[in-house]
């Protein structure tokens, strides 16, 4: 049977969809014709067997409530065994509507108030909510960019972990960064947090979408030891562009873990399935292999394109080039390094909308995080646009 090719150079018109991307651009940026390549969802149609499984799911007629099946247990774990080489045991496997609310739980569950939390910015915007909301204190331990890479400072994490923190939140791969985190990085996290009694919590959203020549490795993965100390989330969303059905993964070896975090999301009435969600969830693990195999070519050529366009038309502007995420970080400095310039940059006069980096963290003032997973079209015109503003503009200091 010959393989199905998907078009991802088709352009899907989300507007008046009640997309958060699409149609909010006049309310948060001024202007209705901005062309947004912030947020992190795709502007791809997910595989053909997702939407038709969603559609037969519809057709049934009565959505009532929804529990977990063993057809989805038996996706999530084919899914990391098949794609990432884990085994993960069926017990193993709770879940969430999404992985920030479990971020949240956890950080409510496992901490107390005044406890501290490592991130590790510049990081995903909302880990400072889940922390600070909680009633918990941020501990940063910030990467450090060489050349043009993200390293972790591991002897500032020995000391942080040593002067108490109890929790560390772990983008892998990293978000904004784009960094795949090696074995012998996780290795020497996990040392360390082990040794200090840190759980680690990791968030693995990105896990599926990494570029050629680097490979994920599950936190959990690596021993025994570490499974035992640590939370991984997963979801489909960001892989198959599933978002908004709001079905993420939770996966707890540790059983006291485990039964302390079923116990919250009951607390919550959080512990049955989205009506939706769940087919999501199998169908997109059970059928989307081919699918994603052809998105990762598509989007490797994108980068290629952002990379080239830049030096080429932009050469003040310094892209970190992402071993995986569909993100890029780049460093806008040369242009301004003060952030309401740069909005001012992209919303007035370029018409496009970029992540601001300060909402990264503080060192992410001067850096935009530019959305890769449109069709090449859109991603080119943005691109001409923000160029052109550029060279418009001159030096915004």
């Amino acid at each position: 049977m010959a393989s199905r090719q998907y078009d991802f150079d088709r352009v899907v018109a989300r507007g008046g969809t009640a997309s958060y991307k699409w149609d909010q651009s006049e309310k948060l940026f001024g202007r209705a014709d901005i062309l947004p390549l912030w947020v992190a969802d795709m502007d791809f149609e997910p595989p053909r067997e997702v939407v038709e499984a969603i559609t037969k799911r519809a057709q049934e007629g009565i959505y009532g409530y929804t529990i977990r099946t063993d057809e989805y247990y038996e996706a999530v774990a084919g899914w990391l065994s098949r794609r990432h080489s884990w085994t993960v045991k069926h017990e193993w496997i709770s879940s969430s509507p999404g992985i920030v609310p479990a971020l949240s739980i956890i950080v409510q569950t496992f901490t107390e108030p005044g406890d501290g939390v490592i991130l590790q910015s510049p990081v995903y915007y909302p880990f400072y909510d889940v922390i600070r909301m909680n009633g918990r204190t941020v501990v940063d331990n910030a990467l450090v960019e060489r050349d043009g890479r993200f390293t972790m400072d591991f002897e500032l994490l020995e000391r942080q972990a040593a002067e108490g923190a109890k929790l560390l939140l772990l983008c892998s791969p990293h978000n904004p960064g784009g960094r795949v985190w090696t074995r012998e990085e996780l290795e020497r996290l996990g040392d360390i947090c082990l040794r200090y009694g840190v759980l680690v919590v990791a968030d693995e959203i990105h896990h599926d979408l990494v570029f050629g020549g680097h490979r994920h490795t599950p936190f959990a993965s690596v021993s025994d030891a570490f499974a035992q100390a640590s939370i991984t989330c997963i979801a489909p969303s960001k892989t198959f562009n599933l978002a908004g059905l709001q079905a993420a993964s939770v996966i707890i070896p540790n059983e006291a873990h485990r039964l302390k975090y079923n116990r919250a999301l009951k607390t919550l009435s959080l512990h049955m399935e989205s009506f939706f969600g769940l087919t999501a969830v199998v169908s997109s693990y059970t059928h989307g292999d081919e699918w994603l195999d052809q998105l990762l070519v598509y989007l490797e050529g994108n980068l290629r394109t952002l990379l080239d366009y830049v030096e080429r038309h932009i050469p003040q502007v310094k892209p970190i080039r992402p071993e995986g995420t569909y993100m890029v970080w780049m460093d806008c400095r040369a242009v301004s390094e003060d952030p309401r310039e740069l909005k001012r940059l992209m919303f007035e006069r370029a018409g496009v909308a970029f992540s601001e980096g300060s909402v990264f963290g503080r060192q992410g003032a001067g850096y935009l995080r530019v959305n890769l997973a449109c069709p090449r079209s859109i991603l080119v015109e943005a691109l001409e646009r923000f160029a052109e503003a550029v060279r418009e503009s001159g030096p915004l200091r």
